[in-house]
């Protein structure tokens, strides 16, 4: 699963994800890509979940890119301890995604083939996505 090496700091505040992507909003390296159209955290195992149905689909033929990056520490405190007493400990890692995001991108597959992959990792994902093609590519 993926997660960073080291940080800057161990915890994270929550914070909120409001407005619209700032970059990765283009396709860069495949034909064809995942499109974020809600904000949302997406954590590493979702992320895996979904590479993971992408390529099964795929059978291993062709390209995929994974364009977000798990960098969000997310805490929780243990269940039935009492309000107080700190920060609970870092548990899992997550990305902040907000619309207009390209998270994966695919290419060597045909479309027909690469929409199915990326309607099985859409089920996967925590927010809601569609499909996008280069411009120039039918559809």
């Amino acid at each position: 699963m993926l997660s960073p090496k080291r940080t800057k700091y161990r915890k994270q505040h929550k914070g909120r994800i409001k407005g619209m992507a700032k970059g990765g909003t283009e396709l860069n390296f495949g034909a064809y890509g995942l499109k974020a159209t809600t904000p949302g955290r997406v954590s590493a195992r979702q992320i895996e979940a979904a590479r993971r149905a992408i390529t099964r689909h795929m059978r291993r033929v062709g390209k995929l890119w994974i364009r977000i990056f798990p960098d969000v520490p997310v805490s929780q405190k243990p269940q039935e301890v009492r309000m107080g007493s700190g920060k609970g400990s870092p548990e899992w890692w997550a990305a902040r995604v907000k619309p207009g995001r390209i998270m994966f991108e695919l290419d060597g597959v045909s479309r027909e083939m690469a929409e199915q992959a990326f309607i099985l990792a859409a089920a996967k994902l925590p927010v809601q996505t569609r499909f996008v093609t280069r411009i120039g590519e039918e559809g």
